[in-house]
């Protein structure tokens, strides 16, 4: 994340804006076929919802190329982090992307299992502030449908899985200690939401990053220790069965008060369609 800096396995850049919809190159017909602090392995078959971002042209290696999370909402509907698309991160402009994909149903990475699905579009929030990450939320659009039940239902404004103590858990392949061991298999954090007033007193506006709740949520441990880190950016966060917010930045990772900041998804709901 940006701690202040994104978590993904790079900084952030700005994206042109307004952003737009981005047609992607097509790679040909789908073939068949960041990592989190205090956590333990978990099923992708008991959370089917969770996916990799992959460019194996961009970040090739024994990783199948995996970037950056993100979680299916509509069977070709996913959601990502806006910053995991910009130029920084990618090496490239998006637009001139030909092999990005969505990894589904895949637990180990270092599998064939599950499917590859090329991206056939990608729309970035066009409120998104890469300077603080406020509306940090992108949708990427599947050349070829997942089966319904692999799409998990959004939290909206008001729900009670917002409420400040309610547990939660934050899924990725990302970073597991701090200092770059990223995992290989999907893995799971238990955290707590947080009030707002916690998240405002953690980052008032200081180097680290501003707190800003109409997009944003935080999630962690006071006293640390359990938290998302580089490598899980655009990966859900989920209580209550419904998902409340997707990894963005936060200051190091499983740090004392220095918790996880999430894009808040009823807060950004409003700015762009999040189901297609």
């Amino acid at each position: 994340m940006p701690r202040p800096f994104a978590r993904t396995l790079t900084a952030v850049l700005a994206l042109a804006a307004p952003a737009v919809a981005l047609p992607l190159a097509s790679p040909g017909p789908a073939a068949a076929d960041s990592v989190v602090i205090g956590g333990s392995p978990v099923r992708v078959a008991d959370s089917p919802w969770v996916v990799a971002l992959s460019s194996r042209d961009r970040f090739g290696g024994t990783r199948s190329g995996q970037f950056c999370g993100g979680v299916v909402v509509g069977r070709s509907t996913v959601l990502t982090a806006a910053h995991c698309l910009s130029e920084e991160v990618l090496g490239v402009r998006l637009r001139e992307m030909s092999d990005l994909k969505v990894i589904a149903g895949r637990d180990d990475l270092g599998t064939s299992e599950g499917r590859e699905i090329p991206v056939r579009e990608a729309s970035v929030n066009p409120k998104y502030d890469s300077s603080t990450n406020a509306g940090d939320v992108a949708v990427l659009s599947l050349a070829s449908p997942l089966p319904e039940n692999y799409a998990i239902p959004m939290a909206a404004a008001g729900d009670r899985a917002y409420t400040p103590g309610t547990r939660a858990a934050v899924y990725g392949w990302g970073d597991t200690t701090g200092a770059g061991a990223y995992a290989r298999s999907l893995r799971s954090a238990s955290v707590h939401v947080l009030s707002d007033a916690k998240c405002g007193e953690a980052y008032p506006g200081s180097s680290d990053g501003t707190y800003s709740a109409a997009s944003m949520l935080c999630a962690g441990e006071l006293e640390g220790g359990r938290d998302a880190c580089q490598g899980d950016s655009g990966g859900p966060l989920v209580a209550r069965g419904r998902l409340i917010g997707l990894v963005s930045w936060g200051s190091g990772c499983g740090k004392v008060g220095s918790p996880g900041v999430y894009t808040r998804i009823s807060g950004v709901a409003q700015d762009m369609p999040l189901r297609g």
